[in-house]
């Protein structure tokens, strides 16, 4: 039957093998299909056999050429970062460049010296001198011996001119010499820098007093920098065999200045006073507004405050000025208007009421008698144009009281005690008395 059916044995074989595993996998609850699972089953591990084939052969081929390009952008990476550093710190550079003008040009305007901006080109050539070059030269007005300073402090001097350029000698050079002045007590000396870095000042007493951290500012002494520029502070002070040790730590930088300002007219500066203030700033009231109204007078408390003020008023209310040109005397005794004559002397008329008035002492004193009314002597009495601006005009004395003077005598002066002539028409000579001595001539 094997042998005869042969193709329908295996087909009905294969139906029956499929109704058990289909039995099985509704009993199991699985949705994949048996096909599938012995596909991939069968498949899988071919496919690993042949990825790991390829993996080792075009794979290794592919990343070697992959490994290639990364390396080209890796070195593209290189050189991006590389010129994006260089570029920040040139314009690092740069900015620092723009403060350091804009602090140069700030300074200018603010120092009364006459100055031009240089900048720092090259060192010297001589290993014993510490000296620098600068881009100015005699074509922008600089001469030898003229001062380099920069806004903190001094940097050096000139000692070489050309067209072009300009050699400039630190003050940090064991050769050069600067004229200081201390800021608290004005102590004279001289600064040295004699090790580089380690500048003293000497030339100063053991019995004069520096601080720690005081200021010392040219002196103007030496003729090259004028009177106060900054030099630096002081970082030790003691005592010395024969003068003070006072070692100074300065403020200008001199070795790493790039921008500095030769003084081309030198003006003395007053050294700034040091600031010894308690921290608490005494402000002043603000001004008042147009529209507020005025502060109250004091109230007077004096008499003679009180007597001033009514001749003011006075003034006023007559339209007279005191110390004017041609001005009428006023009348003192007058009441004011629009107050009682019994009131104070301050806001009201000061006429006396009785003959005897005490005053705040307890004494008393009687009242001197009024005046006449300027307006009725002037009536009477012709009154004199004043001569002098401000002066009371005077009346002329009556023609009664005016006291005749002696006619002059005619023909020249004579010294004083020489003989006098005797007149044509002379009374009989009486008796002499006693010749008197004649004074020597003055």
């Amino acid at each position: 039957m094997l042998s005869r059916y042969r193709n329908l044995s295996v087909l009905v074989i294969v139906v029956v093998a499929q109704l058990l595993l289909l039995a099985w996998q509704v009993k199991t609850s699985q949705d994949v299909r048996l096909i599938r699972v012995w596909a991939v089953t069968t498949v899988t591990p071919v496919a690993g056999i042949v990825e790991a084939v390829r993996r080792n052969t075009i794979g290794f081929l592919e990343d070697y050429f992959i490994l290639l390009d990364v390396r080209d952008q890796n070195r593209k990476l290189r050189d991006d970062n590389s010129r994006l550093k260089l570029e920040n710190i040139y314009y690092r550079n740069e900015l620092s460049t723009a403060d350091r003008a804009r602090a140069l040009a700030a300074f200018q305007l603010r120092t009364p010296s006459k100055t031009v901006a240089a900048r720092v080109t090259g060192n010297s050539t001589v290993s014993t001198a510490r000296a620098v070059f600068i881009d100015r030269g005699s074509t922008s007005g600089i001469e030898k011996g003229m001062a380099v300073v920069t806004p903190d402090g001094i940097v050096g001097k000139i000692i070489a001119v050309y067209p072009l350029a300009s050699q400039v000698l630190l003050v940090t050079d064991p050769t050069f010499s600067v004229g200081v002045e201390s800021q608290k007590s004005h102590i004279h000396g001289a600064l040295n820098c004699k090790s580089g870095s380690q500048c003293t000042v000497d030339y100063i007493q053991n019995e004069e007093k520096v601080d720690l951290g005081e200021w010392f500012y040219t002196s103007g002494e030496d003729r090259v920098f004028p009177k106060g520029f900054p030099v630096g502070t002081v970082a030790a002070a003691r005592p010395g065999q024969l003068m003070k040790d006072v070692h100074l730590n300065l403020s200008g930088a001199p070795g790493g200045a790039e921008e500095v300002l030769v003084v081309l007219e030198g003006v003395h500066q007053q050294i700034p006073d040091v600031q010894t203030g308690t921290g608490l700033t005494r402000m002043l009231p603000p001004p008042p507004s147009e529209g507020a109204p005025e502060q109250q007078t004091v109230k007077m408390q004096t008499e003679a405050d009180k007597i001033k003020q009514r001749y003011q008023e006075l003034g006023q209310q007559e339209n007279h000025v005191y110390g004017g040109y041609l001005s009428n005397l006023p009348n003192f005794n007058a009441p004011l208007q629009g107050k009682s004559p019994n009131q104070a002397p301050g806001a009201s008329d000061a006429a006396p009421k009785s003959a005897v008035e005490k005053t705040d002492a307890g004494l008393e004193k009687t009242p001197s008698k009024p005046n006449l009314n300027p307006a009725a002597a002037a009536q009477t009495t012709p009154m004199k144009k004043p001569d002098v601006l401000g002066a009371r005009p005077n009346a002329e004395p009556p023609a009664d009281k005016v006291q005749k003077t002696a006619p002059k005598p005619a023909g020249p002066l004579l010294p004083l005690g020489a003989p006098r002539p005797k007149p044509a028409s002379t009374p009989p000579p009486q008796k002499e008395s006693a010749p008197s001595q004649a004074a020597p001539p003055q």
